[in-house]
């Protein structure tokens, strides 16, 4: 199937994430969509009909839950412990963590409440982007002038300990939630860093984390633009910095994509669009065959013509790395800096009752010339590395490559 997004229709486009976070379907005592429970004479019956992934009905047996669930109600120690919703969520997160997919994941409604607000650039906390890479409590990127990112901390960094306590059993969410805090309160990370004979500890002051999608300046005649996150206002805030910068009339432009672990996919397909005509961008492959969409710019391309280089890190992944994908394989750019983080599957969120969501991994996307970059990440043109002495005394040579390669152009 052919997509081609337009402003008109983007309102009814599916917010699809790609980025640092995660689900499956909801099962709730005593209610389940699309689930018939049948009750007898001593409770809920053991029975229960459910549509299998070939859609057929199957009728399963949830006796060894219902007799769990009954020792320990019955037995345990400390009934005070014995929360029912708490129980109800660590059911639904164990059924999500069996499919051992580290971006799909079940949110509790204040997981879920946190998480909206980050995506409209507000949050409480360090302002790092985390995900269970191989296990680990893995960094993909600390946000630009973060806590985080000022106190040192790399993308592909491995959380060991949070205040002292081992991550090692911790699920993401919960994980997240323990590095989260108020503004002014501390966190103590413990690091395990590539290259590093030694374990990292990191007191990192937790603060207000408002983050805009866009920010650009001018350096001569080459136009910066570094684009943060793709969230809910980066459309809007990159259209209108596209119309300022086209007043300066530059020679060349410099999209940085470092530290931007991604966002909604409709957000990278409006970033590509002022810089590609009539191009593929992306192809997103389901479950279904029948259901993948290719998509395609939507018709801008006011800046089809200027000179384009594209930063990139080991912190840029998901939907940056769509836009990276995409201006590579058409030769639209040079792509400076180093491997991406390697994010190439696409999640949806889907809202439930009580305010809590499961975010589910639904499809696979392959870059114009039909690469998936999962795990492997897209490799620059000019590999630039940028190390952590460049970062403490303020050098960055990846930038200063990127406005030397267009400042040669004539």
């Amino acid at each position: 199937m052919r997509k081609t997004y337009n402003s008109k229709e983007s309102s009814n486009i599916p917010k699809y994430i790609g980025f640092f976070l995660l689900l499956t379907f909801v099962f709730m005592l005593g209610w389940n969509a699309g689930v018939n429970h049948s009750r007898i004479q001593d409770g809920i019956s053991p029975k229960t009909q459910v549509t299998t992934p070939s859609g057929q009905t199957e009728t399963i047996n949830m006796q060894l839950f219902w007799d769990a669930w009954n020792v320990l109600s019955s037995n345990y120690v400390d009934p005070h412990a014995l929360v029912t919703e708490n129980m109800i969520f660590g059911a639904i997160k164990g059924m999500v963590a069996s499919v051992k997919d580290p971006y799909t994941s079940f949110m509790t409604p204040k997981e879920n409440r946190e998480f909206v607000e980050s995506m409209q650039g507000y949050l409480e906390g360090i302002g790092a982007e985390l995900t269970l890479k191989n296990g680990f409590l893995t960094v993909i990127s600390p946000l630009k002038n973060s806590p985080a990112q000022k106190a040192g901390l790399q993308p592909e960094d491995i959380i060991y300990e949070v205040d002292g306590i081992s991550t090692e059993d911790m699920t993401l969410e919960e994980a997240v939630m323990k590095i989260r805090g108020e503004k002014g309160s501390v966190v103590i990370l413990t690091i395990l860093r590539a290259n590093h004979s030694e374990l990292i500890k990191m007191s990192i002051v937790r603060d207000e984390i408002n983050v805009n999608s866009i920010d650009w300046k001018m350096k001569g005649d080459i136009a910066i633009i570094e684009i943060n996150q793709f969230g809910d206002n980066t459309k809007q805030e990159f259209s209108k910095a596209v119309s300022e910068i086209l007043l300066k009339r530059p020679k060349g432009v410099v999209l940085d994509l470092r530290y931007n672990g991604g966002g909604y996919l409709d957000g990278s397909i409006d970033i590509t669009s002022e810089f590609l005509e009539n191009e593929k961008v992306v192809t997103i492959k389901k479950r279904n065959p029948e259901e993948d969409e290719v998509i395609y710019v939507n018709g801008q391309a006011r800046m089809a013509n200027i000179p384009l280089v594209v930063l990139i890190n080991k912190g840029s992944a998901s939907a940056s790395e769509i836009v990276a994908g995409a201006i590579q394989d058409h030769n639209r750019g040079i792509i400076i800096g180093e491997n991406s983080f390697g994010k190439g599957t696409v999640q949806t969120v889907e809202n439930l009752i009580g305010g809590s969501s499961l975010r589910v991994t639904i499809a696979k996307w392959f870059t114009p010339n039909d690469q998936n970059i999962n795990e492997a990440g897209i490799t620059p043109d000019i590999i630039v590395e940028r190390t952590i002495e460049d970062f403490e005394t303020g050098k960055d040579p990846q930038l200063d490559k990127a406005i030397e390669y267009l400042e040669s152009l004539e």
